[in-house]
């Protein structure tokens, strides 16, 4: 059952964010960068950094090099990354194999660099479902994603400090 978003008082953030992106089924993905972008805008954090990958199965080699250079680079460091597609199921179970590896690397990769990595790539049945998270405002996981990368942002702060 999808719920409402919750309107959140943002707290002013700062920190630098990524949004890793497909071109892939790009109606429904650029409508979820748009949203979380505004969020983020919203939230004042420093800057925003987007790249874009062909599709899905892609995303995790571009979040490996952004997590790996922003340990090298501590000017550079990013507070959360967010990775967004969206995934349709066809007839096969292709879309499966994708959705999981996708899902794996990810949080493998967020645990090895220890950065969080907020994972929106859906993998959905069908358009309908598509359009309900992806294009709406109520349910779009493009907010959803940046609100959670900015929970995680501060989690993580407060973690770091208390080391």
């Amino acid at each position: 059952m999808l719920r409402k978003i919750q309107q959140k008082k943002v707290q002013p953030q700062g920190g630098t964010f990524a949004i890793v992106a497909s071109r892939y089924n790009a109606r429904y993905v650029d409508a979820m960068l748009r949203a979380a972008k505004a969020e983020l805008w919203r939230a004042n954090v420093s800057r925003i950094q987007i790249v874009r990958v062909p599709g899905a199965y892609e995303i995790p080699l571009a979040v490996k090099s952004l997590a790996r250079a922003s340990r090298l680079e501590p000017p550079a460091v990013l507070s959360a990354i967010i990775c967004l597609g969206v995934i349709l199921r066809g007839e096969t179970v292709h879309a499966a194999h994708i959705g999981e590896t996708i899902s794996r690397a990810l949080m493998e990769i967020q645990l090895a660099h220890e950065i969080p990595v907020i994972h929106e790539v859906l993998l959905l049945e069908n358009e309908a479902q598509a359009r309900v998270r992806c294009l709406g405002q109520k349910h779009n996981r493009g907010t959803e994603a940046a609100q959670t990368a900015l929970a995680m942002a501060r989690v993580m702060a407060g973690l770091n400090t208390a080391v």
